[in-house]
């Protein structure tokens, strides 16, 4: 049985992107909950896992293998920016989670071809879950029990009715034209939760919720998300309105609210 949404013009990198995830996924569980995990702290604090780089140094040996003219930019080992084809890689987005025995955390492959993501993917598998989308082929999901669905946001026209979902307070008043911004927010919206990191921009694209928002991310927490979320129909932009590669910062909505957000968070 062929898997949906592996069709178009992307159709063999959506593949080859679900292939390695297939494998980031066991080998990220081999390490899941194991005891004496190595775990360091990079130069930015922040930790790593044996296991995020066991998982990168995969990928980037398939790349290797099967996509050898392409670049690849990964949070563990780097990579090239620019124009052509890259592929953009987190191997373990929620290392903290994945630390700490908590299942939410995911494998990120995605695709750009210039300044156009094409192939993204987003694979849970202590949770059970998949998302994934390639450009003009929709956006899909595999649940818990095996069943494929294709994805499409929420039709709520108003913020007082919008359920919004973030990871936590820390940098969203790191400028001053988005101090009070979270608050704001909260104040206006129906339902809050702190879901976190990919699982929140997954359950917009579901359209589970309506908006999520994260001030400070990098290319490779992004890349494979923002497919899924526009083919599911919905918007995605940083804090300033552009690009969220650019500007480092996410915003991801059904559309009807984006503005009425992006408003907010000027105020």
């Amino acid at each position: 049985m062929e898997t949906p949404g592996i069709t178009g013009e992307f159709a063999h990198e959506l593949g080859l992107a679900m292939a390695m995830a297939d494998a980031a996924d066991a080998l990220s569980m081999q390490y899941y909950r194991r005891e004496g995990l190595l775990v360091t702290t990079k130069p930015d604090a922040t930790p790593v896992t044996e296991a995020d780089q066991a998982v990168e140094r995969a990928i980037r040996s398939t790349l290797a293998e099967q996509r050898p003219g392409d670049n690849i930019i990964g949070e563990e080992f780097g990579g090239e920016t620019g124009a052509g084809r890259r592929w953009i890689i987190d191997p373990i987005d929620g290392t903290k989670n994945y630390m700490r025995g908590v299942p939410v955390w995911a494998t990120l492959i995605s695709l750009a071809v210039d300044a156009s993501l094409v192939v993204g993917v987003v694979s849970a598998p202590a949770m059970g879950r998949r998302w994934w989308a390639a450009k003009g082929a929709g956006a899909w999901t595999r649940d818990v029990d095996g069943s494929i669905r294709r994805l499409h946001v929420s039709s709520v026209g108003s913020l007082a009715d919008a359920s919004f979902a973030f990871s936590d307070a820390v940098d969203w008043d790191r400028h001053s034209q988005t101090a009070g911004a979270l608050q704001r927010v909260i104040d206006a919206t129906w339902r809050q939760r702190g879901y976190g990191d990919f699982w929140s921009h997954m359950l917009v694209a579901e359209g589970a919720l309506d908006i999520s928002a994260e001030p400070t991310l990098a290319p490779w927490d992004m890349g494979a998300l923002l497919p899924v979320i526009t083919e599911a129909g919905g918007r995605v932009s940083g804090y300033r309105g552009g690009d969220p590669i650019e500007q480092l910062s996410l915003i991801a909505s059904n559309g009807l609210l984006h503005d009425q957000m992006l408003d907010l968070i000027a105020r």
